[in-house]
């Protein structure tokens, strides 16, 4: 292991410029945003950069067109470039290592860094690209490893996943099911073992990688499932945690459970709440403290860890939430297929609950219809599974009777049931911008979301925590929470702009390429085998 540090610290430092755009898009100040952007799509980039005198004086990215030219109305013909690009520009001598960038890029909380020789512009680079130089021996080394692993079966790891799983109905089940064919498909470790976790009352014709069921409000079924762990030759243990999962005070239990289990754990944080009260602060205090790892699904989650529970940066890994491999394709041919080809496809999806704010996104259509009366609007998923034992089917009949007070009936369609796979992909193929009006910040990981960027959308979102992240990188727009007009402002803007609309797309796309199941797997695999020390 030192060896491999060693080996990180010489990648540290290499010059900024191992990994760096040589020579990228530029443009003037006097330039106009329309010409910036069509420099945008020639390049295929989501950057450039203003230069005066072979100096750069500013960057303009997605992100600054978005706010300060669609998001208020500017022309893009009259507005100029120096009055829409964030100056000063950061830059760094071309001769100083990747460490200081790195640090330079954190410190002032940018994604891009412009790279200069004696003053003048060299290059741009992004975080992305210098962790690829570091992590690209850490790769090697790891396919290495994994090959040993292929050819000698004996090595491979047994793993138990511990979490709720199909058939029951829950995102989580979800999520562990997809995460457990990913890594079952690299064909690196042993048959899997679910401990999966039943609601009070529930009963599910569960698969046979099912080989221990907890109940989830009898604290004695916690420590039975972890003596059956301890008896077994499982070698690691991924928990899969989400507030409400377990039984207790804010899901008290699951600790039980983890002070018995004599098995390495490493946890799948799903929420990580900013401002957690003083039960749901000690829970995660005592799942941290007795996880070797725990990994989070937006990297701000890192930081909020670090403040909140004074925890090592090194134990807890950002691995994203994962995604299904599609190909990027236009809308016009899924639609003939569903019936929607006179349609403009508007969709949200999920199990539905109150917490989703879909009321938002309904009372913003009259405002979309009124600019393009062909909108429909997709609410796709059943009722909740929990909600619907507590609430009955209340809060969707008060969102079909808030349809029905608006007089926008023609204009939504709810898709009540729980879709297999492949015909929510077709329904989300055929969407032409997907909304995400969440009315809480503090969600860290959304699956939903995930699926819209890998069918390559263009995704409209209140600033969660998780879609703050895809909206720095330029890969969603921006509406404000609970706010209906402000939806309607981004859906109207993305249908009046159709060349931002297909940027969005294009890098909607791009974005999640390193984020489909594949590489998560493998990205878990890497982390199981460093967890035992291999």
């Amino acid at each position: 292991m030192g060896a491999l540090n060693s080996y990180s610290d010489a990648f540290l430092r290499l010059p900024v410029t191992s990994n760096m755009k040589p020579d990228p898009p530029q443009s003037s100040p006097e330039s106009s945003i329309s010409n910036v952007v069509e420099i945008m799509m020639s390049e295929d980039t989501g950057a450039v950069v203003i230069v005066e005198e072979s100096r750069s004086v500013g960057i303009i990215t997605e992100k600054d067109i978005l706010r300060r030219v669609v998001k208020t109305a500017r022309d893009f013909e009259e507005t100029l470039a120096k009055d829409v690009m964030t100056k000063p520009v950061i830059t760094i001598e071309a001769e100083r290592p990747i460490s200081d960038a790195l640090e330079m890029l954190r410190e002032n909380n940018i994604r891009r860094l412009v790279i200069t020789e004696e003053g003048a512009l060299v290059g741009l680079t992004t975080e992305r690209r210098l962790l690829e130089v570091v992590n690209e021996q850490y790769r090697m080394n790891s396919l290495s490893r994994l090959t040993r692993v292929m050819l000698d079966e004996s090595a491979r790891l047994r793993v138990a996943y511990i979490s709720t799983f199909p058939p029951r109905e829950c995102g989580i089940a979800t999520y562990t099911n997809d995460l457990v064919d990913a890594i079952s498909r690299l064909y690196v470790t042993k048959s899997p073992t679910i401990v999966a976790i039943n609601d009070r009352g529930g009963y599910y014709n569960y698969p046979s990688l099912v080989g221990f069921q907890i109940d989830r409000e009898e604290v004695d079924s916690y420590i039975e499932a972890a003596e059956y762990i301890n008896r077994s030759d499982i070698d690691i243990v991924n928990l899969q945690h989400e507030y409400g999962l377990f039984g207790g005070i804010w899901g008290e239990y699951i600790l039980t459970f983890l002070e018995r289990v004599e098995k390495p754990v490493v946890t799948t944080l799903h929420t990580v709440l900013p401002e957690p009260g003083p039960d749901a602060h000690r829970v995660l205090e005592g799942i941290l403290r007795l996880s070797e790892h725990v990994t989070v699904m937006a990297r701000v989650g890192i930081g909020i860890i670090e403040e909140l529970y004074l925890t090592f940066g090194d134990k807890v890994q950002y691995i994203p939430h994962g995604c299904v491999n599609v190909p990027f394709i236009s809308s016009v041919p899924v639609k003939k297929g569903l019936g929607l080809e006179d349609r403009v496809v508007l969709s949200t999806f999920g199990l539905i609950s109150r917490g989703k704010g879909i009321e938002y996104a309904i009372r913003a259509l009259p405002l979309i219809v009124k600019e393009e009366p062909r909108v429909l609007y997709l609410v796709i998923g059943e009722t909740h599974p929990e909600v619907r034992k507590h609430e009955g089917e209340s809060y969707r009949q008060s969102l079909l009777d808030l349809v029905g007070d608006l007089g926008i009936d023609g204009n939504v369609r709810f898709v009540n049931r729980f879709l297999e796979k492949s015909e929510l992909i077709s329904f989300l193929q055929a969407t032409d911008i997907y909304i995400l009006p969440y009315p809480n910040k503090d969600q860290i990981s959304s699956g939903t979301l995930l699926y819209a960027l890998s069918t390559g959308k263009a995704i409209v979102s209140t600033p969660f925590l998780h879609a703050e992240e895809v909206m720095s990188e330029g890969a969603a727009m921006r509406c404000e929470f609970r706010d209906p007009e402000s939806i309607a402002d981004s859906v109207i803007n993305l249908l009046q702009f159709g060349d931002v609309h297909d940027k969005i797309e294009r890098r909607a796309y791009q974005y999640s390429r390193e984020m489909i199941w594949p590489n998560v797997g493998m990205r878990y695999v890497n982390l199981f085998h460093k967890t035992l020390g291999l």
